[in-house]
């Protein structure tokens, strides 16, 4: 200890490094047990931090979803008549939204009631497995952004022959896992010309198998009434092209007409994510509080143990300030350690998750200093009480 005594009766005074050299000192003499109420602490601190760092990577991983789809995507459906009935889009209603100033495409399918697809014709007609089979124009892949996983999508010649393309989630359930293979579609048989890739803002697409228009008329039954129009507008003009779709799809009755916005779809869902991780940081909160009821333990029992060294040191010279500031910065080390170890395995907790996910790792600067700053607090409030009691106890009852 490079403590400087000054003339006369002055007490000796302790530098920073002094402080921290005592205070280490402390811990260094029982590592099983600062350990053990170190890790309390980390984990704790592991919790918050991988909550925050998977929920920040997540919102990472959906605006890149969003960057990608574009949140320029509107859907127009039909709604309810005035008896209650769904109500039809007209026919020409993809031609009139087409046509809007701010639209820059616009396609759309169209739910076949009372058609389903099996893998084969021995399949009971119960078991469709909730595929439905849709509709679907040429253009349909350019407004929804859809990509193929293998094959190809329907074209001017495919789209008038019993020929289909099928989602992803459907190429699964029917067992198909590429083109050319015929499955069993409206009581006859469809050729698979593509399997498309999952698709975030049209998720009904994945469970569809779809057909050309022009089959849909000729082999199915198809009246040409859309049921879902897919509309991309201008980036700057979303808004105001989703004030006019409902009188523009359907001029005539425009109040039986739905519009939606896919992304807010996303939105609502990332907002339901933040909502659970906020339950979640609330039980971190909880494993760190115990963390710091374990620190207050371990500092109570050292200043009980340490009786002998707090009165050879109180004889020795050392004030009451300076056995308190020693029991404070052992504290404050303790929490420390366990804060840095926890942020540490929060980084790596979110890490490998995010990779799992194939996510972007993202771990807020502001959770990793917060982290270190919540357990600096604990750590001085844990040790407070210890740190008083040692500073109470005079040299002749030290000693005893």
């Amino acid at each position: 200890m490079n403590a400087k005594t000054p003339p006369g009766d002055a007490p000796a005074r302790l530098g920073p490094g002094d402080v921290l050299r005592v205070g280490a000192a402390g811990l260094r003499s029982r590592p099983a047990r600062v350990f053990l109420s170190a890790l309390g602490i980390a984990i704790g601190i592991a919790a918050m931090i991988g909550v925050v760092g998977i929920s920040t990577s997540s919102r990472a991983q959906l605006q890149v979803t969003l960057d990608r789809l574009g949140t320029n995507l509107l859907t127009v459906g039909p709604g309810q008549d005035f008896f209650g009935d769904t109500a039809k889009l007209p026919g020409e209603s993809v031609g009139m939204v087409g046509r809007m100033p701010d639209v820059e495409s616009a396609s759309a399918t169209a739910k076949l009631e009372d058609v389903n697809v099996y893998r084969n014709d021995h399949i009971p007609e119960g078991q469709s497995g909730g595929i439905s089979v849709l509709a679907a124009r040429l253009d349909l892949p350019r407004t929804v952004g859809l990509t193929m996983a293998a094959g190809t999508w329907l074209n001017a010649g495919t789209a008038q022959y019993p020929a289909v393309v099928l989602g992803s989630a459907t190429a699964d359930r029917l067992g198909v896992a590429a083109p050319n293979v015929q499955v069993w579609l409206g009581s006859q048989w469809f050729t698979v010309v593509g399997i498309l890739n999952p698709n975030e803002l049209a998720p009904e697409l994945d469970d569809a198998a779809l057909v050309g228009w022009d089959a849909a008329a000729a082999h199915l039954g198809f009246d040409g009434h859309p049921t879902t129009v897919y509309t991309r507008a201008r980036e700057d003009a979303v808004a105001k092209v989703r004030d006019l779709l409902a009188a523009t799809a359907n001029p005539r009755s425009p109040n039986e007409v739905q519009v939606s916005r896919p992304s807010d779809a996303l939105a609502a869902e990332n907002a339901t994510d933040r909502a659970f991780t906020g339950l979640l940081l609330g039980l971190g909160g909880v494993a760190l509080l115990v963390g710091g009821v374990g620190v207050a333990n371990t500092m109570v029992i050292s200043v009980l143990e340490r009786r002998a060294e707090i009165g050879l040191r109180r004889s020795l010279g050392a004030t009451r300030g300076q056995i308190r500031l020693q029991f404070l910065t052992e504290s404050q080390l303790l929490a420390a350690l366990g804060g840095v170890g926890g942020v540490a395995l929060g980084i790596v907790v979110t890490a490998v998750f995010a990779v799992t996910q194939s996510w972007p790792t993202v771990v807020p600067v502001w959770a990793m200093a917060g982290g270190i700053l919540a357990t600096l607090v604990i750590g001085g409030v844990a040790g407070l009480y210890p740190a008083v009691r040692a500073a109470r106890l005079a040299p002749t009852e030290a000693l005893s």
